[in-house]
C-alpha cells in the first residue's frame, strides 16, 4: 500500500490535498474546488499507478529507534515470555533483530503501525487495555509493533521504551515516523536511555 501511495502522491493533481495509506486501503483527500469527478479521477489514477509502482527500497526513510528493554519499561515482558515461551532477556534481542516498515499512521497523531514483527513474538492484544500507556512505550500485538507517541490508552503488550520524542507538534515534521518508512530498533542499556533522554 505504501508503494501505491507514493506513486499516487507523485502523479496526483494539485487538487488532491493528501494521500493517506491504511492497512487495507488508500484515502485521497480532494479540494472542494476540484474540477471534475473525483471518483472517476481517483479510479483512473490508481489504475495507472498500479501498473507503475516504485521499488519498495525507494519508499520512505531509514529510521533508527533506540529501545531499552529493561523490565521497568517492558511491563509486559513476563506475560509475553510466558505466552511465547521465549526468555524475557531474549525478547528484546528478537524484537530488535527484525526490519520493520511503517504500514500506516492511525488511532492518534504520530501513532505508527509497523509490520515485520518476528512471528515468534506474535501475541494477542491484552484482554483489558490500560487507561494510560507511557510515551515512548514500544509494544507488540499479533504481527505488528507500535511506539506510543505520547501517553494514551492502549491494549498492546509493552516490551520496552524509547527515550526519543516520537511526536512533537512544535517540530516542522511532528511525527518521527511516516507511512512507508523503514525502521530498525536498537537495544540500549538503562544508562544509554537516560543519556539520550537528557540530550533530547
Amino acid at each position: 500500500m505504501q508503494r501505491l501511495a507514493a506513486a499516487v502522491q507523485e502523479r496526483a493533481l494539485a487538487g488532491v490535498h493528501d494521500v493517506v495509506p491504511a492497512l487495507g486501503g488508500l484515502a485521497l483527500y480532494f479540494s472542494p474546488r476540484f474540477e471534475g469527478d473525483p471518483l472517476a479521477y481517483a479510479a483512473g489514477l490508481v489504475e495507472d499507478c498500479l501498473n507503475r509502482l516504485p521499488p519498495a527500497a525507494s519508499i520512505g526513510r531509514e529510521v533508527e529507534v533506540p529501545v531499552c528493554y529493561d523490565e521497568e519499561f517492558g511491563i509486559d515482558l513476563a506475560e509475553v515470555s510466558e505466552r511465547t515461551r521465549i526468555p524475557r532477556e531474549a525478547i528484546g534481542e528478537l524484537h530488535s533483530s527484525a526490519s520493520y516498515r511503517v504500514l500506516m499512521i492511525g488511532f492518534a497523531p504520530g501513532h505508527a503501525y509497523l509490520g515485520g514483527l518476528d512471528p515468534k513474538l506474535s501475541v494477542p492484544r491484552r484482554a483489558t487495555p490500560r487507561t494510560l500507556v507511557p510515551a515512548g512505550s514500544v509494544a507488540i500485538a499479533n504481527e505488528q509493533t507500535v511506539v506510543y507517541p505520547y501517553a494514551i490508552p492502549g491494549g498492546w503488550n509493552v516490551i520496552g521504551r524509547t527515550p526519543l520524542k516520537v511526536f512533537d507538534a512544535s517540530r516542522s515534521s511532528p511525527s518521527l515516523f511516516a507511512a512507508g518508512d523503514r525502521v530498525r530498533f536498537r537495544a540500549i542499556s538503562r544508562d544509554e536511555y537516560e543519556a539520550i533522554g537528557a540530550a533530547a
